[in-house]
């Protein structure tokens, strides 16, 4: 008998059914039958269906003679099925790499529930990837199964079939079936729920749930959208059948008269001329069933007595006076906000004829982001060395709990930033401030710039759409032109700011004040940070922070970082920072040894924290290179990305350690320890060499010395390459301390690279 009975029913889907199919036999977990169920489908798919059968002896192909439905073809499926559960997914839907695995070892630490439910993510045609919102309910906590009055919340997440594993046998005993018609997941899932005796979670997400451009069927408009009154109907006779599950009335009433709500409210979804009939069904439904006992939030209110009196007209003029109501308030609100802009540019302007306040210095990173960066580290040293100097920092109010408690909090837009813009002596940013900005006789404006350039940035970008969108270049020239300095950690990235953001300013060779904190930070402080992060204790940390895609719509990690922690073992870590720009993790799964660390302030702390870094064309290599700690670079699109964005010297000639193409050449790299060998570190040290000139530790003090006390002349002098100590790694700590050996000298994977 297979641990799992995947039953996939098939109509007119064929654009779509290799890649589901796909999904499934393509998983780690093999101990499972497909049944594909053709439902009588007029396109290609059957065919597919036959040929997916024929290569593979796990697939079990079902033709029916007529067309059926969705609800029917899934007990067709069942009907056949051998497994010891039962796993539905839609023909448009695909399972995610290692999902029956993982379901599998799910089952086993709960002692086989009746139900397991998992968590999915909807992917849109545009690319997009969104987890379920409810995901939290899906948190593994508690007791490992339960029933479903512990956990009641569970009901809030998505009424499907696609979303559970259910032991075949409880199915059986329960007699449960799909019926015909729309909406045939509520007579199914609810009665699962309710009965099942033992119920479990897993929080990961197994099911990608397309989203077409079209929608699905139940988007369309059709009178089968009254088959949902049948479905309910078999809810309550199902419930009218246990009188043990009684208390669970009010819930399911609630849950109807919502149901119908959302169904009557949609647009599109009732055909012209029914929707009075559907408000009159849903009306003796409500009588019928109702149950005290289930309390209804004040914000459902409107809607429930919409149900309860299916009063058409009543409610249609109800709602077009809410209507012009909200268009009254959003007209308020524009004006409000216009009158505020207009009055908070006069505020300024009369800012701007007060003098400037010698000792004001104002600093911001990353458009209103917290406290980091380049300026983050100068504005802690103005407070060390400066004590006169005041400062204040510009955020979002999200960001306001990352400022020091000395520092005065701005937000963006506000009339004391609007004053503070203007009357600061000082101005430093690692972006561009407001382009509204009037730099004024007096002011200082220091870039610090975010990075050592390896893209192509500022003018070099006239001649790459993809990666400079919509860039105003006038607008960036006249943002360079308030630049007064400009700070650089190395002689390319001085030529490269020179020649790409041409202006007046003075650039000052100083090293980049945010890595001061490698050549300061102690054993026990990185100790501590591992600590805070959730490094398991005596694990080798990977940080794996890649960049930005100028050609990708959609941003996504092109490695399995799943497969690869299981190919190299227990003692790895990985630490997934995602670029600012995405709006998702880079791992779907997040455990002990897989750890998201994408919303962390601070990223010189996950630095410091990991062993090894792991990137792509990120800056962040420039950076991490004065750690003296191992960097691999996965380079498995060069070529794609040096032609949407342009870089400035072949990374794959002259990389910071080995170079992988692939993700298997990758994994090979960390199983056979070429990572931290000797040419990984002979290739280190010429990296550091080119790139590392200025970054000794005092960089912010260099800075705070000569713009911000006028001490000019006798810099702390810059500290040779070879005299520098970062402090090491939390593993080469552990290994020196415990007597470990190091690995032997593994075979040269690259060829020496020519010094540019």
């Amino acid at each position: 008998m297979p641990r799992f009975s995947v039953i996939v029913p098939v109509y007119k889907v064929q654009a779509y059914l290799h890649e589901c199919l796909a999904s499934v036999l393509e998983q780690s977990c093999t101990d499972f039958e497909l049944i594909v169920v053709d439902d009588c489908s007029p396109d290609g798919s059957p065919a597919i269906i036959d040929e997916f059968a024929a290569a593979d002896p796990r697939v079990r192909a079902v033709h029916l003679a007529e067309n059926v439905g969705l609800g029917r073809a899934r007990n067709a499926g069942m009907a056949q099925a051998r497994g010891e559960y039962l796993i539905f997914l839609d023909s448009d839907d695909t399972l995610t790499p290692d999902s029956l695995r993982a379901i599998s070892e799910r089952l086993k630490e709960t002692d086989s529930p009746d139900v397991l439910l998992y968590d999915y993510a909807r992917t849109y045609w545009t690319g997009e990837i969104r987890r379920n919102e409810f995901a939290h309910l899906l948190a593994e906590e508690g007791p490992a199964s339960f029933q479903l009055a512990d956990r009641p919340g569970l009901l809030k997440v998505i009424m499907v079939a696609w979303n559970k594993a259910y032991r075949r046998e409880f199915i059986e005993e329960q007699q449960l079936a799909f019926p015909p018609g729309y909406y045939e997941d509520t007579p199914w899932t609810y009665p699962a729920l309710l009965a099942a005796e033992s119920l479990a979670v897993l929080d990961r997400v197994c099911v990608h749930y397309r989203q077409r451009r079209r929608g699905s069927i139940l988007g369309t408009t059709s009178r089968k959208h009254f088959d949902i009154f049948d479905q309910y109907e078999r809810v309550f006779a199902f419930l009218d059948s246990r009188p043990e599950l009684a208390r669970w009335r009010p819930v399911m009433f609630r849950r109807m008269t919502d149901h119908y709500s959302t169904l009557f409210t949609k647009r599109g979804r009732l055909p012209r001329g029914t929707r009075a009939e559907f408000l009159r069904r849903a009306r003796t439904h409500y009588g019928r069933y109702r149950t005290k006992g289930h309390p209804v939030p004040p914000r459902t209110r409107l809607r429930h007595a919409l149900v309860k009196l299916g009063t058409h007209r009543t409610y249609r003029a109800l709602m077009l006076s809410l209507g012009v109501k909200a268009r009254l308030v959003s007209y308020a609100k524009s004006l409000r906000r216009l009158t505020r802009g207009a009055l908070l540019q006069v505020h300024y302007r009369i800012q701007l004829k007060l003098p400037v306040k010698t000792d004001y210095a104002v600093f911001s990173a990353y458009w209103g982001r917290g406290h980091s960066c380049n300026p983050g580290a100068i504005e802690a040293k103005v407070r060390e060395l400066a004590p006169g100097i005041r400062t204040a920092w510009i955020a979002q109010p999200g960001h306001h709990h990352q400022v020091p408690t000395g520092t005065r909090r701005l937000t963006p837009g506000t009339a004391a930033y609007w004053t503070a813009l203007a009357r600061a002596k000082y101005l430093v940013n690692n972006v561009n401030f407001d382009r509204r900005l009037v730099k004024r006789p007096g002011q200082i404006l220091i870039q610090t710039q975010h990075g050592t350039p390896l893209k192509h940035m500022g003018l070099d970008l006239q001649d790459r759409p993809a990666a400079a969108r919509d860039t105003d270049f006038g607008q960036l020239m006249a943002s360079a032109d308030k630049w007064d300095y400009v700070l650089s950690a190395n002689r390319h990235s001085t030529l490269t700011w020179e020649r790409v953001f041409p202006a007046t300013y003075e650039i000052l060779e100083y090293g980049y004040p945010r890595n001061d904190r490698f050549l300061h930070a102690t054993s026990h402080e990185v100790a501590r940070l591992r600590e805070t992060l959730g490094i398991p204790e005596g694990s080798t940390a990977i940080l794996y922070a890649p960049t930005y895609r100028d050609y990708r719509r959609t941003q996504r990690t092109s490695v399995d970082l799943e497969r690869m922690l299981r190919e190299l073992g227990p003692r790895y870590t990985v630490l997934t920072r995602a670029h600012h720009s995405y709006e998702a993790p880079l791992a779907t799964a997040d455990s002990a040894r897989l750890i998201d660390v994408s919303s962390h302030p601070s990223v010189e702390t996950l630095c410091l924290a990991s062993d090894a870094l792991v990137t792509d064309y990120s800056s962040l290599m420039f950076d991490y290179a004065n750690l003296d700690r191992p960097i691999v670079i996965y380079a498995d699109d060069w070529e794609a990305y040096e032609a949407a964005r342009g870089t400035y010297f072949d990374l794959r000639a002259f990389p910071p350690g080995t170079v992988a193409r692939s993700e298997d050449e990758l994994i090979d790299i960390f199983a056979t320890g070429h990572w931290r060998g000797s040419r990984s570190a002979q290739l280190r040290a010429a990296f550091r060499e080119r790139f590392c000139a200025y970054d000794d530790g005092r960089a912010a003090e260099r800075v705070v010395r000569h713009l911000f006390l006028g001490q000019t002349p006798g810099l702390p002098p810059v500290v040779p390459l070879a005299d520098r100590r970062p402090v090491p790694a939390a593993a080469a700590t552990s290994a020196t301390r415990r007597g470990v050996p190091q690995p032997a000298e593994p075979t040269l994977v690259a060829p020496v690279p020519e010094r540019p």
